[in-house]
């Protein structure tokens, strides 16, 4: 049964999106600095070595569920950790932050596409509206807020890399509502990061083999791996998993679309990136697009 939403659940809500900000923002300011797929390793390594002495007991007392239903729990950990992470930090070696977060925002429209052609979902007309004006705020933000872009098809490779990884993002949540086995929270996480590193691992080793890009250890870099592996990957997972328990699924959807807000604030203060008009724009048309499609 789902609670009203008091002071400490807004809180628990908030706090994942601040960190998910954080998270784009810090890897645009590594562009240069670490290569992206050495980033993702980086930080789900970390993580996982940070996590499991917590849960591995679980790990092994879930094992046989989780290899019952392995092929399942391979899809969830390919979308949800391996490739949606590692894609959006190749995706900010060329956007901005704010352009990622704010594509990022529409993952619910790809959401609803997949449950209606993959899942045997039925949408209504609204949100099939709130889908289409969500994708015009995405295109909005694509083209710069100058129509002529499109034309040229002038489009910065980061943003289409971002909507990518949104597809594997919606894949990675209809496998968690249809697919996931009936595990703890905590040894499903620990299996999942287990699985992405083992897929991120063969992308990192290759991706040293044939970029001249190399790791430049400094006490931000260290610092930067530490935030991604511990904020937007152990403590975001953890409140978001306690907010959605207390008040349901519909709730979040809306705290979620905090996350471009507060990449551009920290895109200014952090990277002197200030946030455009354009922006303004996209992210209005997404955010009333999502709230179109979530009416009755």
């Amino acid at each position: 049964m789902s609670l009203p939403l008091d002071r400490n659940t807004a809180l628990l809500l908030t706090l994942p999106p601040l960190f998910w900000a954080g998270n784009a923002v810090l890897a645009r300011m590594l562009v240069g600095e670490v290569p992206p797929i050495a980033l993702s390793l980086l930080r789900w390594l970390l993580a996982l070595a940070l996590f499991l002495p917590f849960v591995w007991r679980g790990l092994i007392a879930a094992w046989p569920q989780l290899r019952a239903a392995w092929l399942d729990v391979f899809g969830i950990a390919l979308t949800g950790v391996a490739a949606y992470n590692s894609l959006q930090y190749v995706a900010v070696q060329t956007s901005s932050a704010v352009n990622v977060t704010l594509i990022a925002a529409s993952t619910p429209v790809f959401s609803l596409l997949f449950g209606v052609l993959l899942f045997g979902e039925r949408a209504r007309v609204a949100q099939w509206s709130g889908a289409a004006l969500s994708i015009v705020g995405v295109l909005w933000v694509l083209l710069r807020g100058d129509l002529a872009n499109f034309a040229q098809l002038n489009f910065v490779r980061g943003d289409v890399v971002m909507i990518v990884a949104n597809i594997t993002w919606a894949m990675y949540t209809w496998l968690l509502r249809k697919r996931r086995p009936q595990v703890p929270f905590g040894p499903f996480l620990a299996a999942q990061m287990l699985l992405g590193l083992l897929m991120i691992l063969p992308l990192a080793v290759a991706e040293s083999a044939w970029s001249p890009a190399t790791i430049h250890w400094s006490a931000t870099t260290i610092a930067v791996v530490i935030y991604v592996a511990l904020f937007p990957s152990l403590l975001a997972y953890y409140c978001w998993d306690r907010g959605v328990a207390r008040v349901g699924a519909v709730v979040p959807v809306h705290f979620a679309n905090l996350t471009p807000l507060f990449a551009a604030l920290l895109s200014t203060l952090v990277l002197g990136e200030a946030p455009q008009g354009y922006h303004l724009v996209g992210l209005v048309a997404i955010i009333g697009g999502i709230h179109l499609a979530n009416r009755r």
